[in-house]
């Protein structure tokens, strides 16, 4: 008859991720940057200067490992909060605790998890503890620090960035951990590049990989892991992506200006790896209408048409058919000729109306429905376009009163824009010859 304790054990094994948990700096797979000889943090820990910071990456690069090692190396407690989780009043209770382990002559290095989802109440609550040198702070954040923490507390913490892991660095990783945990397990060559592929940078989520495909193998009786084992044994989700963060909007950047740079396959690659990251197709499809009007402008009208009409597409067909059409959008908008001069005019134009003063409509040009408004004048020796050689009134104003003509749409020589700005130039030929007839 089974006891509680047999379902229950007292002691179950460590997730791979926390077994494998580097004790010191030495066993810090990635980073070598912050971590190489003569590098920052290396530097700090060989000093023993310690020192508030913030570290900033990626899921999975190591940030709770440095700020454990850390409160290690100089020997201090730790306490570790989650900005998801915590309050002021988890803040507080921190602090209490800090101000007992200095009674007893202990620092304490205070840990806080994705510090950006503290409000600024939140992280003005942490500014007198760190000012006073109660706690030296650690923050760990996955957004830019420059938009998510007060400047306060920014200016009292070194950011120090941290990069995803190379593949060489990955491997490495795997190596270790079926040296120490996986020896029964034989991976062939294709099987580690699988893994290294789908954990894209992230170390947790290779380890992860590694514990399901033990598990799987366990559960089929095989020590043996090939490529297709892992793909069919295996959830494998899509590659990193952060539909609300920093790299969310780089790969936005990213795809508008390989549109911009008229590079086909960097804007299909951009668009793929979004749209195989989760991104919404809707949102992109919003945004390649932008790229159209924003950088092909006149140049083309056609794009116009095409990016709505892809944009529709994907409305009546959903994913994944109508992504098809969103990425000839792209392809059409990568090859079209390039312009933005109907941006840069409406952008001047509006900066100047907003710094400018209120002009008067011209008499000429206003509206005379009434009889009254009639007799004021209004509409009166307005020139009727229609009733005029090529249809165009040479020479006429419709700009306010002493107000210049600013020359805000310059259409440049590409496509359809350059037979744009050679009809402009015949219409200021026909107002200086009407202006030297007057």
């Amino acid at each position: 008859m089974s006891s509680v304790s047999d379902l229950f054990p007292a002691d179950p094994a460590a997730p791979l991720a926390e077994a494998l948990r580097p004790k010191t700096l030495s066993e810090v797979v990635g980073q070598s940057h912050l971590l190489g000889a003569g590098k920052p943090l290396k530097l700090a820990f060989e000093a023993g200067k310690l020192h508030s910071m913030i570290l900033w990456g990626p899921p999975g690069v190591g940030k709770t490992t440095l700020a454990r090692l850390t409160a290690h190396a100089f020997d201090c407690e730790f306490i570790a909060l989650s900005a998801v989780f915590s309050g002021v009043r988890d803040i507080r209770a921190a602090m209490e605790e800090a101000e007992r382990n200095l009674a007893r002559g202990r620092k304490t290095i205070l840990f806080v998890d994705e510090i950006h989802r503290f409000n600024k109440s939140q992280q003005d609550a942490l500014l007198p503890y760190v000012e006073s040198g109660l706690v030296t702070f650690i923050g760990a954040t996955t957004e830019n620090p420059s938009f998510e923490v007060n400047s306060a507390l920014l200016s009292r913490a070194q950011v120090y960035v941290l990069n995803s892991l190379s593949e060489e660095e990955l491997k490495q990783l795997l190596g270790r951990a079926r040296e120490r945990m996986l020896s029964h397990l034989q991976f062939d060559e294709a099987a580690m590049d699988t893994l290294v592929g789908y954990a894209d940078g992230d170390a947790r989520r290779l380890l992860n990989l590694l514990e399901q495909t033990e598990t799987a193998s366990r559960a089929q009786k095989t020590d043996r892991i090939t490529a297709e084992f892992v793909q069919n044994a295996l959830t494998l989700s899509t590659r990193r992506f952060d539909k609300g963060g920093e790299y969310f909007y780089d790969q936005i950047s990213a795809l508008h200006k390989s549109v911009r740079g008229s590079n086909p396959d960097a804007s299909l690659y951009w668009l793929c790896r979004m749209l195989d990251g989760g991104a919404d197709p809707k949102y992109l499809a919003r945004r390649i209408v932008r790229m159209a009007w924003e950088d092909v402008g006149l140049a083309d009208p056609r794009a116009m048409q095409i990016v709505n009409d892809a944009a529709e597409t994907y409305e009546r067909l959903g994913s994944p058919e109508g992504e098809l059409a969103l990425a000839e959008a792209v392809i059409y908008l990568s090859v079209a000729p390039k312009s933005n001069a109907g941006y840069m005019a409406f952008n001047q134009a509006m900066a100047f109306v907003k710094g400018d003063k209120s002009r008067e409509v011209p008499v000429h040009l206003r509206n005379a429905p009434t009889k009254l408004m009639k007799e004021l004048g209004y509409g009166h020796e307005y020139r009727y376009a229609h009733d005029e050689p090529e249809a165009y009134a040479a020479g006429e104003s419709y700009l306010p009163e002493g107000m210049k003509e600013p020359g805000w749409y310059r259409p440049t020589p590409r496509g359809m824009e350059g037979k744009i700005a050679e009809k402009l130039a015949h219409l200021r030929e026909l107002d200086e010859r009407a202006k030297k007839k007057n």
